[in-house]
């Protein structure tokens, strides 16, 4: 989707429809006060002061009416120069202008305004030349939002638009909006019972209901018996570790901002764990180690806490609480090039299981002529990334090169998927590092009998469990393939009395999948009806047909055709659908 405030042309185009908007709310409402109106991604917004009066559904197309009246007299946009002491006088009647010239800048002595017909505003510009430009726009959505975006505040109203050049362009981004509404996580989140927030809990915490719970597990399952066959031991760690912890890893000094404030219990300072490493390192210190030991790799499905502004929590996309699929592979420095290899391979097994085609590899490298930001080591450096470079070009794999990007401890790769809506999104990572090693002093025993400094590569396939379930729904539309449903089947009879009983049965012979079995005395269409906005893989149809010939008529999600199969036969083609995970 098109980012309109990085579009210059249409940047000025959605800022001047923004003061188009403000001159027909001044005409319908006119003890109207205006704060700002700027341009953001999707377009524009104004934030109002209406009084007393809250802005419906049946007010937007009065406004988008008088808009257009508007624009169809052309009248042009005359940009005028003013002092402050002028512009304080001509804007005395709204406080909230007069608080933006008020805390401007001393040395502004001239400030900008621009007008259009019976309207002035307050703005730096610029504009287009008329109003007459400003035919194609569409109000988009309202709501309220705080004065200065402090809930002390008063409660202005808020409402968004879109302007383009053209109709069609109008129309296609208005399709997009439809389809990224259609896709939101949220939406379907909530209509599916996948997961919910609540303030008492608070913000970025969300509570994974039943439904969402099935779906979660069945991930974890999939990638536990991957790291499974690939040697990875799983561990479980505490959620909190002491502040120490984190001094010694260094992210007391690097990351506190992120972290939530640090909580005193008896003589110990604990925090909420904001990743896992430092833990995975204490796990692997807790034995002495041969270089035959290694590779070893520690794995955990980890709950961690970070710190994000409240405005930037979204569903489970970003959140505060999260799930990650996290790992450290321990390796000597020779063996970098092979685990590597094997992270990579795991990353393209998964995304070909999911059907996930639209993504690119971004190789961060080290800048080599910044000596202050990097750890100092030219070999280990030169010798990791060309490695890094071997394996991806023996993949074949398509990947740009970010020098200067790396963290200061390691070069890094990240896997940045384009999701169905939006900006791209990072899932998969894996990050060499060569510093914390040392930092909590781990070591192995060569084959001279010398103790030598292991690598660690951080990596983690999913993620989040959190933003892959949200990026999974969003790509689906929450129509989930058979395995990862939270409902599999959905078992409907034609009519109780008759076909309930072998209704049972097949419950019965299909116990090992997640079935339902609607016993309600409704009509047959109602029930089937309900099964289609629950995106149920597959309902099925058991009339008197199927019971005399003890059959299996079944519907896939999305489709209107009716297959029966014998329940053998049934029971084939589920197992062959479950081995499919795409």
């Amino acid at each position: 989707m098109i980012n309109i405030k990085e579009d210059e042309k249409l940047s000025i185009l959605n800022h001047s429809c923004a003061h188009l908007l403000a001159q027909a709310v001044k005409h319908l409402y006119p003890e109207a006060k205006f704060w700002v109106g700027p341009v953001v991604e999707e377009g524009f917004y104004y934030d109002i002061d209406l009084g007393d009066k809250v802005i419906t559904e049946e007010d937007i197309p009065k406004i988008e009416h008088e808009m257009k009246k508007i624009a169809k007299d052309g009248k042009k946009i005359v940009r005028h120069e003013i002092s402050k002491s002028e512009a304080l006088e001509m804007f005395k009647d709204d406080p909230y202008k007069v608080d933006l010239i008020e805390r401007m800048d001393e040395s502004e002595t001239i400030i900008s305004c621009y007008t259009q017909g019976d309207f002035t505003d307050l703005c730096r510009g610029p504009h287009v030349e008329s109003v007459k430009e400003l035919k194609h726009f569409k109000l988009i959505k309202f709501s309220g939002a705080y004065w200065k975006g402090d809930k002390n505040n008063k409660m202005l109203q808020r409402i968004y638009g879109v302007c383009f050049n053209t109709e069609e362009e109008l129309n296609a981004y208005l399709t997009e909006l439809e389809e990224a509404s259609q896709r939101d996580h949220r939406k379907i989140g909530k209509a599916l019972n996948i997961f919910t927030t609540h303030d008492l809990v608070g913000k970025g915490m969300p509570l994974w209901l039943p439904n969402g719970a099935i779906i979660r597990k069945q991930l974890e399952n999939y990638i536990y018996e991957k790291e499974q066959k690939l040697g990875y031991l799983h561990v479980y760690t505490p959620c909190v570790g002491t502040v120490d912890l984190y001094k010694t890893s260094g992210h007391w000094d690097h990351y506190k901002e992120n972290m939530f404030p640090s909580m005193k219990v008896d003589d110990e300072e604990f925090v909420l764990r904001p990743m896992n490493c430092p833990h995975h390192m204490l796990v692997y210190a807790n034995e002495l180690h041969s270089y035959r030991d290694l590779p070893i790799r520690i794995g955990e499905f980890a709950t961690d806490f970070r710190y994000e502004a409240s405005g930037a929590v979204k569903g489970l996309e970003r959140v505060r609480c999260m799930c990650q699929n996290d790992a450290h592979l321990f390796v000597r420095p020779d063996q970098i090039g092979e685990e590597f290899e094997k992270v990579v391979k795991l990353i393209l097994d998964v995304y070909h299981d999911f059907g996930i085609k639209d993504y690119k590899f971004r190789l961060s490298l080290r800048d080599p002529l910044d000596k202050e930001k990097y750890f100092d080591d030219d070999k280990m450096w030169d010798e990791a990334e060309n490695k890094l470079r071997e394996v991806l070009n023996g993949f074949g794999i398509d990947y740009y090169e970010a020098v200067g990007e790396a963290a200061f401890y390691g070069p890094k790769l990240d896997v940045e998927v384009k999701p169905a809506v939006g900006p791209e999104v990072t899932l998969s990572t894996c990050q060499l590092d060569f510093l914390l090693p040392r930092r909590f002093e781990l070591s192995y025993i060569d084959k001279e009998g010398k103790s030598q400094i292991p690598v660690v590569l951080h990596r983690a396939i999913f993620g989040t469990f959190d933003r892959f379930t949200a990026f999974i729904l969003e790509e689906t539309k929450g129509a989930l393939p058979l395995w990862l449903s939270p409902v599999q089947i959905n078992i409907i009879p034609v009519n109780n009395e008759y076909h309930l009983d072998y209704c049972e049965e097949l419950k019965e012979k299909l116990s090992s999948y997640r079935v339902e079995l609607d016993k309600r005395e409704e009509k047959l269409s109602y029930k089937m009806r309900e099964s289609v906005v629950r995106k149920i893989p597959l309902t099925l149809i058991i009339g008197q047909k199927e019971v005399d010939d003890k059959t299996v008529s079944y519907r896939p999600y999305g489709s209107n055709e009716t297959t029966t199969l014998k329940v053998d036969e049934f029971l084939q083609f589920l197992e062959e659908k479950m081995k499919n995970k795409n």
